[in-house]
């Protein structure tokens, strides 16, 4: 159990540190605090998550010790694999996109980028083979009974702060779900006006994501209803086309399909620009 306990309070410790590098980037460029992630404590556990993951991996310390080129690639995947998830999950409980890269390049459904994924990989090098030698020697030498104390207040910290995030970040789903508005880019600035005359814990969401675009379940269906219908069509059409050398093909068939096809697609291309691009 010592090493669950040290794992437990490395994941705090870069949580913390992930969290005041997130602080300190938004602080350049907004000049001001800003109370970054969706827990409300100071830090962020996907950073915790990403070097646990990549020690327990290639860290050597109880398994497979990887080179420095193995220990680079998996930061990369399982980093990366990690904000992947973490956008997905969070859009799809709280129907909002938190963060987007869409306008960066080589990103991945605007969820992950490759800027991002190639600084988790420097900086898994850096933890893995630098840090956390030094780290996992200092906090050897603490008793066992110091360390489940620490993890288990740990472990609490988080857990509560989870529910009681959670709790809050409904609030903003609610807000987003129950908008009279028909247009994601509008919807935002609707739950943006509201949630400042709400309390400080449920303002502080809008200062974490200041940029956050709602996806209500609304517009959302319509969309992928839309698309669906658009990609039937067009699959009728492509296999009447087919049959063009064949004695039962019916040149008005075709015609029929294309104008529903001309109108699915211009249904298509409503609904999307009410999403202003974003999905």
């Amino acid at each position: 159990m010592h090493l669950f306990y040290e794992f437990v309070l490395l994941f705090f410790v870069f949580a913390v540190l992930g969290w005041l590098m997130e602080v300190t980037l938004k602080y350049i460029q907004y000049h001001h605090f800003i109370n970054r992630g969706f827990l409300i404590g100071p830090y962020c556990p996907i950073y915790g998550w990403g070097v646990v993951s990549v020690t327990i991996l290639v860290g050597g310390l109880i398994g497979y010790r990887g080179t420095i080129a193995e220990t680079f690639w998996t930061g990369f995947v399982i980093c990366g694999a990690l904000e992947y998830f973490t956008s997905w999950y969070m859009e799809k409980v709280f129907h909002a996109r938190w963060w987007d890269y869409s306008s960066k390049p080589m990103n991945l459904n605007g969820r992950i980028w490759i800027g991002n994924l190639i600084l988790f990989g420097l900086a898994s090098v850096v933890i893995v083979r630098f840090i956390a030698p030094h780290y996992f020697n200092l906090v050897g030498q603490l008793s066992d009974g110091f360390l489940k104390i620490a993890a288990i207040f740990i472990i609490i910290l988080i857990l509560s702060d989870y529910i009681l995030s959670h709790f809050l970040m409904n609030i903003v789903k609610q807000e987003i779900d129950h908008s009279g508005k028909d247009d994601t880019e509008e919807i935002a600035k609707e739950v943006r006006a509201l949630l400042k005359d709400h309390n400080l814990l449920e303002r502080r969401i809008l200062a974490a994501y200041p940029d956050f675009k709602a996806l209500p379940n609304k517009i959302k269906k319509d969309y992928l209803q839309a698309k669906a219908d658009y990609k039937k069509v067009h699959k009728d059409l492509r296999n009447a086309l087919n049959k063009r050398f064949e004695k039962s093909f019916d040149e008005k068939k075709i015609d029929m399909i294309k104008k529903d096809l001309a109108v699915k697609k211009e249904k298509l291309e409503q609904i999307t620009r009410r999403f202003k691009g974003e999905i």
